[in-house]
């Protein structure tokens, strides 16, 4: 059983303040510019996002091989929607953009096994409160 672990350190009030989220090799700064804004650094969202893009990517790929398929390249952005509801900043919805190199399939069974990807990756079945699309595209 793998056990994750992220840290987030946040000083000061919320709209001066600063925070440094860090995980594996990863550490970033976010601020409320960053994360409500158009300010410099990262922000929950977008980590998010790339949980999402990286879960659906490794999904699609095993789905892909369990159907006899091996894909040359699966590239896979996330955009996930931070908006108010009913006074409250909430994430509505991520939308999945995918575009992937597969030799051999059709395009119907494609987009089936993405679909699948879609639904069935952790992260999706996490978020599975936030409306989740996606566009699949075959290249």
């Amino acid at each position: 059983m793998a056990i994750r672990k992220a840290q987030a350190i946040w000083q000061g009030g919320l709209k001066d303040g600063k925070g440094v989220i860090k995980f594996g090799a990863f550490e970033g700064a976010y601020t409320y510019a960053s994360r409500f804004e158009e300010g410099q650094g990262t922000n929950p969202e977008e980590l998010i996002g790339a949980a999402h893009a990286g879960c659906f990517s490794m999904a699609f790929s095993s789905n892909l091989g369990k159907a006899g398929f091996t894909p040359q390249r699966i590239q896979t952005q996330a955009t996930v929607h931070l908006e108010p509801v009913e006074g409250k900043n909430r994430i509505t919805r991520i939308h999945l953009d995918c575009e992937a190199q597969v030799p051999g399939i059709d395009n119907e069974t494609f987009q089936s096994i993405a679909e699948i990807a879609k639904s069935g990756c952790p992260v999706s079945a996490a978020l599975s409160a936030v409306e989740i699309t996606l566009t699949a595209r075959l290249v």
